[in-house]
């Protein structure tokens, strides 16, 4: 498993990923009117492109194919963090998370923070993430409950 950064090129790979982990992981723990919401049928319904290279954007890659991906913004807020269904429980988002550090540590940011689903939540804990709080928010006409956490890194 190779650990790199996002390429344009990997933009369909990326957001059908999204979409079939959403509808298939995700659908454990939400409706499916909020898993259809939070991954409209539209997958390009975020300029993947565009997001992706605005920020620090690291993809798992084993023989072509895309296993994971994770977004590390500058001020050391993780936005999107998503495994293959077909990777869960193979180190993938370990490793996807270690690179999403050590980028963290170099710029220097020192806490991380981040909004996680009912599923991914002991993937963070496991991390060393505290969750902030319990939360609901809304996408496309659903609520969602979700959790803010966050992993301090070093004190100033």
């Amino acid at each position: 498993m190779k650990i790199r950064l996002f390429k344009a090129q990997d933009a369909d790979q990326v957001a059908q990923l999204f979409h079939q982990t959403v509808r298939e992981v995700n659908a454990r723990d939400y409706s499916s009117a909020q898993v259809n919401a939070w991954a409209p049928d539209d997958i390009h319904f975020r300029d993947w492109v565009a997001v992706c290279l605005s920020r620090f954007t690291y993809v798992a890659e084993e023989a072509g194919a895309i296993a994971g991906f994770a977004e590390l913004e500058p001020d050391g807020h993780i936005d999107c963090f998503y495994c293959h269904k077909d990777y869960q429980r193979r180190g993938v988002g370990s490793q996807l998370y270690q690179a999403i550090e050590a980028k963290a540590l170099e710029l220097p940011v020192s806490r991380l923070f981040v909004e996680v689903s009912i599923t991914a939540k002991p993937f963070f804990q496991r991390m060393g993430f505290a969750i902030v709080k319990e939360q609901t928010v809304a996408r496309r006409g659903e609520t969602f409950t979700n959790f803010a956490m966050e992993k301090i890194l070093y004190a100033f």
